[in-house]
């Protein structure tokens, strides 16, 4: 049976080359993520002024063509220290969404296969680290032990530990009573070749889903620190404190105060985009 040539059109937009339905929301959001990550790392090579530089004799300075996103409370140029703001927000946020669903997904995997008194004591202690309120938590440790980006990331990965370890327990207690689990039970297979050829595959889409929404949520989280002045500290600075450091010229309309807060939703909303766009077979490969 041939194909028709309006058969082979659709085939082409809708993006089933190499196995994968391509979307345009989802492409879009994946382009915006994957700039502001090469931005985080060639940051240094591309600003146009030292980020500590005074520049403009005029605080909150317009746009022009010499300060593409005008200058800052103190006259810096504010496109420069953006960019180099994405390194702090993109850089501690991944790192952190990275340590907490890795050791979430690993607990929550265990738990599930293991069950008894393990699963018990787990999922009772992170019930409990859980029911803190993160911005609570994250305020007292901050304020406590300091607020260096070692202690940012391991405090923004305690708070969402725990909802990793639930989601992934959740996802992983399912398949563990799937048949296929129990012929594995009966050929002798041990625990952690239940979890790592068994379990982990069957539930890695909805992981990376996850992974997705718990790194919006942190970005949000040492936004909100870095405004409350507990985040990162001077002479650095993420978009979050950009927003603070500039506040006193948003009766003025001042770009100072805007950008950075544009780059945030830039950043959450395009990670939001991608997720809810996945490709089909990424979605579906926890049924496959």
């Amino acid at each position: 049976m041939t194909m028709t040539s309006s058969e082979t059109t659709s085939g082409r937009l809708s993006g089933t080359r190499f196995g994968y339905r391509f979307n345009i929301v989802g492409a879009v959001g994946f382009t915006v993520i994957l700039l502001w990550a090469l931005v985080a790392i060639f940051a240094p090579w591309v600003i146009p002024y030292p980020v500590g530089e005074i520049i403009d004799l005029d605080y909150f300075g317009p746009m022009s063509r010499e300060l593409w996103f005008g200058s800052d409370y103190l006259g810096r140029d504010m496109l420069s220290r953006i960019l180099m703001g994405a390194r702090y927000t993109v850089g501690i946020s991944l790192a952190a969404v990275t340590i907490a669903c890795f050791s979430g997904v690993v607990l929550g995997m265990i738990a599930a296969v293991a069950g008894g008194w393990l699963d018990t004591i787990l999922s009772r202690f992170l019930d409990a680290l859980n029911s803190i309120p993160s911005k609570l938590f994250g305020l007292v440790v901050v304020a406590a032990v300091g607020s260096s980006v070692p202690v940012l990331i391991m405090t923004l990965s305690v708070i969402y530990i725990p909802g990793a370890y639930r989601f992934a327990r959740a996802l992983a207690v399912n398949i563990n009573a799937m048949d296929f689990i129990t012929v594995a039970r009966i050929r002798g297979e041990s625990t952690l070749y239940l979890i790592r050829s068994e379990i982990l595959p069957n539930i890695v889409g909805p992981v990376l889903a996850d992974l997705g929404i718990r790194f919006v949520f942190i970005v949000l989280l040492l936004s909100g620190l870095s405004f409350l002045g507990l985040g990162v500290q001077p002479p650095y600075a993420d978009w979050g404190a950009l927003v603070r450091e500039n506040i006193g010229g948003l009766p003025f309309g001042a770009p100072a105060v805007m950008f950075p807060s544009f780059a945030i939703a830039s950043l959450t909303i395009s990670v939001n985009l991608l997720i809810d766009n996945l490709p089909q077979k990424i979605r579906d490969r926890s049924v496959s």
